[in-house]
């Protein structure tokens, strides 16, 4: 069995009508499956819903970004800000991504500081090095 078939507590995120999303928490980290646009009109609720999963439960998070359709430079700077806290918080933030944010995320140049990943397989690893 591996990690993700583990048992876990799943629950639907209550975001925006165009960012939608489920959490997943287990012993040691959390996943979040978000689809949909991250942008500045979805930017608060997410950053306020993140973070206080972040501050709430397990330390270490991936965020499964892989279905996400369009993301602007609000979802950029939420990104950095729930990178830092799992940082301050002694966690990591690994982020799954789709070739779109990943072209995105290279436009600004923050792939080397935003942990980007190819798979949640990819990131588990990642998560179980630390």
């Amino acid at each position: 069995m591996t990690k993700l078939e583990d048992t876990a507590i799943r629950e639907t995120l209550a975001l925006t009508v165009s960012l939608r999303g489920t959490v997943e928490v287990r012993d040691d980290y959390q996943l979040f499956r978000l689809t949909g646009q991250l942008d500045a009109f979805s930017e608060p609720a997410f950053r306020k819903v993140l973070g206080k999963s972040l501050e709430d439960g397990p330390k270490h998070a991936i965020l499964d970004l892989s279905k996400i359709d369009f993301i602007d430079s609000s979802g950029l700077g939420a990104l950095v800000q729930l990178a830092k806290q799992a940082q301050t918080n002694k966690g990591s933030l690994q982020i799954v991504t789709n070739p779109r944010v990943t072209q995105t995320v290279k436009l600004v140049r923050l792939e080397n500081f935003l942990a980007l990943q190819p798979s949640v397989d990819a990131a588990l690893s990642n998560i179980s090095v630390s």
